[in-house]
């Protein structure tokens, strides 16, 4: 009962504060008097349509930042997946194998990262700051002139667009009291539950979460710890290859520039959900709802007619109110983190 009091705890947090960002811009809606239909049902599937890319990437970050890493080479790296997606397609490859390519080389970015990381023993900060720069560049590479590859249109199907289609037709779920989503978002929802479950139920994700909290003690225990590393980066890199086939079904092209500022969203998703960028604390569920914090920000701006700016301040103050609650969470409790507080 003990670790599920724990786990109940740690997303509790991110799940008040998502509650609290939609009373906020539900309550200014109604007080400013705008049409904007924020506390709506078409609302709901608008934010779930628009937080699928970051969703699953943030998913792979998760995995990371648990591990004491991070990744800045997630967005670049998306986008350069969506671009070999888009080139397998255009040299008239099914859709299938265009995905399944995608995630190859998602897998090959993170085991190029891990690789470095364990090998050469930098901090991750340093070695996925140059690789970030490195994946951009074979990006515009495969795009050639003009950044981007526009596969002819039929190679596209429609399962595929409609994996972000805010109004899907055939209906993923016939139930009037849940949100009639593309389903791509029941596809992000079934990623995080396998996630959650490696992370809590087999012995790699208990590795996950010793060498997040103390990499010394886990070598001391057995832990294989660079070969764990190079694992973590790579199933996040495959995520964010899948991640990147989002922009073949909502672009329908693949963009090399655009990963560029997509790292920071996933990083800000993962620690606005709880996790710690010591290492060793982090949630799927907490990650989920950091995702939809942020989506919640953006459709609640637009519908209140808000600029730009206001959103970036809004996020803003929301990431260093959580990376502080962080740090006062780690003073107290001396950094002993465990795989059941997460």
């Amino acid at each position: 009962m003990k670790p599920f009091v724990k786990q109940a705890l740690s997303v509790s947090g991110p799940l008040l504060a998502l509650v609290i960002v939609v009373a906020f811009f539900a309550g200014a809606e109604w007080i400013s008097g705008t049409e904007g239909n924020f506390a709506s049902v078409s609302s709901a599937r608008l934010v779930g349509i628009q937080s699928i890319k970051v969703g699953i990437a943030a998913l792979g970050m998760t995995l990371i930042i648990i591990s004491g890493g991070i990744d800045l080479s997630a967005g670049t790296a998306t986008a350069m997946c969506g671009c070999v997606a888009a080139l397998c397609l255009d040299s008239g490859a099914s859709i299938y194998w265009a995905v399944v390519a995608a995630v190859l080389a998602g897998a090959a970015c993170g085991v190029f990262n891990g690789a470095l990381i364990a090998g050469l023993r930098l901090v991750p900060f340093i070695i996925t700051l140059g690789s970030m720069t490195i994946f951009l560049g074979i990006a515009k590479f495969l795009c050639e002139q003009g950044g981007t590859i526009t596969p002819p249109r039929e190679t596209i199907p429609d399962w595929l667009r409609s994996m972000v289609t805010q109004y899907p037709d055939p209906m993923w779920v016939a139930y009037p009291a849940i949100p009639n989503f593309g389903w791509g978002v029941w596809l992000t929802l079934g990623l995080a539950i396998l996630v959650a479950l490696g992370l809590h139920k087999t012995i790699l994700g208990r590795h996950i979460f010793a060498i997040g909290s103390s990499e010394a003690t886990a070598r001391l225990c057995g832990v294989r710890v660079q070969s764990t590393k190079v694992l973590v980066y790579a199933i996040a890199g495959a995520l964010f290859g899948l991640a990147g086939c989002v922009d073949i079904a909502r672009l329908e092209k693949g963009d090399a520039s655009a990963g560029m500022g997509l790292e920071l969203e996933i990083i800000a998703a993962v620690v606005i959900g709880g996790g710690s960028l010591l290492g060793g604390r982090g949630s799927v569920v907490g990650t989920l709802c950091g995702v939809l914090i942020m989506g919640v920000i953006n459709h609640g701006c637009t519908a209140l007619e808000l600029e730009n700016q206001v959103e970036n301040i809004l996020l803003g103050v929301i990431i260093i109110a959580a990376v502080y609650v962080d740090r006062i969470r780690s003073l107290k409790s001396g950094h002993a983190t465990s795989p059941s507080s997460a």
